[in-house]
């Protein structure tokens, strides 16, 4: 099932929609500022094993997760002083922070170093399914363009695709602040220079 949703204002009957599907255990296909996303509720275990068959993805490499505000951050990842400020100068944006755990993100989810990469996209269709849900989704790329590539590539696993317009797959820049130590450990679309002072 393809939705088309407003990028620019999100319509909330559509948000609302796909938001009960995840409450439900379901897996949606979302749009972010880097690629369009697979993912589930960060809670739903099944959701999370299904993920990581259909992208035959290792059990040692961990998921990042989408979340609302830096707020949201808090409660899933120990954030310093440090690393809040760097945060909320970059965020909204494509960057992934990798971040210690808090006891909230599910085992399922994580690696023997108990980290957790986090997201807040700079697009307006999936802070709008995240805020709605009232927790973070998992988040994992679709591997596909379009909509209508996921949908046939996903059949049959996928509960919605979201149609939120034409989006030039570039991966995010992921910054571990791990101990306040910063590392950039993969280069894409947002600007690391500050990094490397």
């Amino acid at each position: 099932m393809i939705i088309d949703i407003n990028s620019q204002n999100p319509q909330r009957r559509l948000i609302r929609r796909a938001c009960q599907i995840l409450k439900e255990g379901g897996v949606i296909a979302y749009p972010t500022d880097t690629f369009y996303g697979i993912g589930c509720a960060i809670q739903n275990k099944k959701g999370i094993e299904i993920i990581r068959r259909i992208k035959d993805r290792p059990k040692n490499k961990p998921f990042s997760i989408l979340c609302d505000d830096l707020h949201e951050i808090s409660r899933y990842a120990k954030v310093s002083n440090y690393a809040y400020k760097t945060m909320k100068r970059l965020l909204p944006g494509p960057y992934t922070f990798i971040l210690e755990a808090t006891k909230l993100v599910p085992k399922i989810m994580l690696t023997k170093r108990k980290e957790i990469g986090i997201r807040i996209p700079d697009n307006n269709i999936c802070r709008a399914i995240v805020k709605e849900l009232s927790m973070p989704i998992i988040s994992s790329s679709a591997d596909y363009e379009t909509p209508y590539e996921i949908e046939e590539a996903y059949k049959g696993y996928i509960d919605m695709v979201i149609d939120g317009g034409i989006i030039i797959p570039t991966p995010s820049s992921v910054i571990s602040l791990v101990n306040d130590i910063p590392q950039v450990l993969r280069e894409g679309k947002g600007d690391v220079s500050i990094f490397y002072g």
